[in-house]
C-alpha cells in the first residue's frame, strides 16, 4: 500500500491540477505534504536490514516475463525521504512568485515527483527506464516555458544529452534481459546473479556510465548543466540540482556496482579520474563566476564529482559517504538556489560585484545563508562534513594521489563560497541593496527546515546511515561474491 500511495498521490495530483483554477499552488503543497507523510510512515515502519520492504510484484506483460516490481531498501528509503522532503519546500518557494498558467506549472512538478519516486523504488530494469524518461518530460517543459530568455536552446541541449545517454542504457538493459535464464527477467535480482565475461561487462559499464554521467553530470558530459540551471526557473533548478541529479548517483549504486563488478575493476579508475578532473575544473570555473546562480551550478558539478569518485572507489566508507552526501547536497543546493532567488527578487540581479551589505538590512537572511553556506563547504558539525569526510577517506584509500586532488573540492569550495558571501552580504550597502528587506514568513518556512537539516545531519549522521548501511553491505557483498573484487 505504501508503494501505491507514493506513486498515486503525486500522479492523481498531477492529473487534477490542470483543472484547479483557484490556488493551485496550495493544492500542490497539500498533496506534497501528504506524500511526505506517507514517506514518514514508511521510515517509521522500515526495519533497518538489507531486505526489500513494502514490495509489490504484479504481472504486467507476462508473455515477456515483465512484472510491475517495486520495493524499498535502505538506499531507496533515503532517496524517497529526500524527494518528499524537498518537494514541498520547492512548491512553497514558488507560492509568492507569479508564474503564467500556474495550474500547469504545479502539475508538472507533481508529475516529476512521480518519475523521481518511480526511479528510486523500481526493481525492474524496464520500469526504472520508463520512470527515468518520465522524469525528463516535466522538467523539460518547466525549464523551457517558465525559464529565461535562452531557456529553449539550453533545455533542448539538456534533452538531447539525456536522450542520447538513455539510449545506451536501454540497449544495456535489453541485453541483460536476454542473458537471464529461462523466460528472462528485467529484475535487479536476476541481473545481479549473472556472471558475464570481462569484455561484456566492460561494454555494459560504459553504456550505463554514459547515461548516469550525463545526468549527474560528470566531466566531460557536463556542458548542458550550467546553462540549464541558470535559465530554468528557480523551482526547476531546485528540482534538477536537489533531486534529479541524484538519479544518476542512485543508478550507479543500484545498477552498476552489483551487476558489473569486472567492468568496475577494469574501468573504475578511469571513471574516478574523470570525476576528479570535474572537481578541479568546476571549482576553478566557479571561482571565476560573476553570476551567483551560475556559481552554484558549477559548485554542484564539483560536489557530484566527489560523490562519483567515492562510489567508483568502492569501499564501505565511500559508498556510505556518497549516500550521506546525496542527502546533504540535495538540501544545500535547494537552499542556495532559493537564496539566489531571494536576492534576485529584491535586487533584480545575481551579479556578485553589484551586491553587498545585505546583512545590514536583512540580518536573519544573512544568518540562515551563512549556515547553509557552512554546510556546503563541509564545516564540521554541518551536514556536508560527514559525507565529504567518508568520500575523501574512500578515494584516498583507493589512490592517495587522487585522494589529495579530490580534497581540493573542500579548499576551493571554501574559496568561492566564502568570497561570494563576503561580496554579497558584508560591507556597505549600495543603491541596489540599501532597501533590501529581510525574510518573509513564506521564505522563512522554506529556509528554516533546510537549516534544521543542515545542523541535524551534522550532529547526528548515524540516524540516516543506519537505514542505508545494510543495503550498502548487501550491494558490496553481491559485487564481491564472485571473489573478483575484494570488499575494502
Amino acid at each position: 500500500m505504501i508503494i501505491v500511495l507514493l506513486l498515486l498521490i503525486p500522479l492523481l495530483s498531477a492529473c487534477i491540477l490542470p483543472f484547479v483554477k483557484e490556488k493551485p499552488g496550495q493544492f500542490a503543497l497539500m498533496a506534497s505534504l501528504a506524500e511526505l507523510a506517507v514517506a514518514a510512515v514508511a521510515a517509521f515502519q522500515f526495519i533497518p536490514n538489507s531486505s526489500i520492504q513494502f514490495a509489490i510484484d504484479q504481472p504486467w506483460i507476462p508473455s515477456l516475463g515483465i512484472n510491475f516490481y517495486m520495493g524499498i531498501d535502505g538506499i531507496s528509503l533515503m532517496m524517497v525521504l529526500l524527494t518528499t522532503f524537498l518537494t514541498p519546500l520547492i512548491i512553497l518557494s514558488a507560492l509568492n512568485r507569479e508564474y503564467k498558467n500556474p495550474s500547469a506549472f504545479y502539475a508538472l512538478i507533481m508529475l516529476m515527483q512521480v518519475g523521481l519516486i518511480g526511479v528510486f523504488i523500481s526493481l525492474n530494469g524496464l520500469l526504472f527506464y520508463i520512470f527515468w524518461e518520465l522524469a525528463l518530460i516535466p522538467i523539460y517543459f518547466i525549464a523551457a516555458f517558465w525559464g529565461g530568455k535562452k531557456s529553449i536552446p539550453a533545455t533542448f541541449k539538456f534533452f538531447i544529452y539525456t536522450i542520447f545517454g538513455s539510449f545506451f542504457m536501454l540497449i544495456a538493459l535489453i541485453y541483460l534481459y536476454f542473458q537471464t535464464p529461462g523466460d528472462h527477467s528485467f529484475t535487479w535480482q536476476a541481473f545481479s546473479t549473472l556472471h558475464l565475461d570481462r569484455a561484456t561487462q566492460g561494454c555494459l559499464f560504459w553504456a550505463f556510465f554514459v547515461a548516469f554521467a550525463i545526468k549527474l553530470p560528470i566531466f566531460p558530459f557536463h556542458t548542458w548543466q550550467p546553462d540549464t540551471y541558470t535559465e530554468a526557473p528557480t523551482p526547476g533548478t531546485m528540482l534538477l540540482a536537489g533531486i534529479m541529479l541524484k538519479m544518476g548517483i542512485y543508478g550507479i549504486i543500484r545498477w552498476m556496482l552489483p551487476i558489473l563488478p569486472l567492468g568496475l575493476q577494469d574501468y573504475g579508475k578511469t571513471a574516478i579520474i574523470l570525476s576528479v578532473i570535474g572537481i578541479v575544473y568546476a571549482s576553478i570555473i566557479a571561482i571565476q563566476q560573476k553570476d551567483f546562480k551560475r556559481l552554484i551550478a558549477f559548485s554542484s558539478i564539483a560536489h557530484v564529482g566527489l560523490i562519483a569518485a567515492g562510489i567508483f572507489a568502492f569501499s564501505q566508507q565511500s559508498i556510505e559517504g556518497s549516500i550521506m552526501q546525496m542527502l546533504s547536497h540535495g538540501v544545500n543546493a535547494v537552499g542556495l538556489f532559493f537564496i539566489a532567488d531571494i536576492i534576485f527578487s529584491r535586487t533584480q540581479t545575481n551579479t556578485i560585484s553589484s551586491l553587498g551589505g545585505i546583512i545590514n538590512s536583512a540580518p536573519k537572511f544573512a544568518i540562515l545563508f551563512s549556515i547553509i553556506m557552512f554546510g556546503t563547504i563541509a564545516l564540521p558539525l554541518t551536514n556536508g562534513f560527514w559525507g565529504e569526510f567518508l568520500l575523501l577517506m574512500g578515494v584516498f584509500q583507493y589512490n592517495a594521489c587522487l585522494g589529495v586532488i579530490s580534497g581540493l573540492t573542500v579548499i576551493l569550495g571554501a574559496v568561492y563560497m566564502l568570497r561570494s558571501y563576503q561580496k554579497i552580504m558584508l560591507g556597505e550597502n549600495n543603491a541596489l541593496t540599501k532597501d533590501v528587506t529581510d525574510l518573509t514568513m513564506n521564505e522563512k518556512a522554506v529556509l528554516v527546515p533546510i537549516v534544521i537539516m543542515v545542523i541535524w545531519m551534522g550532529l547526528n549522521p548515524e540516524f540516516f546511515m543506519h537505514f542505508a548501511r545494510p543495503a550498502v553491505e548487501n550491494i558490496m557483498s553481491i559485487a564481491g561474491s564472485s571473489g573478483l573484487i575484494g570488499i575494502k
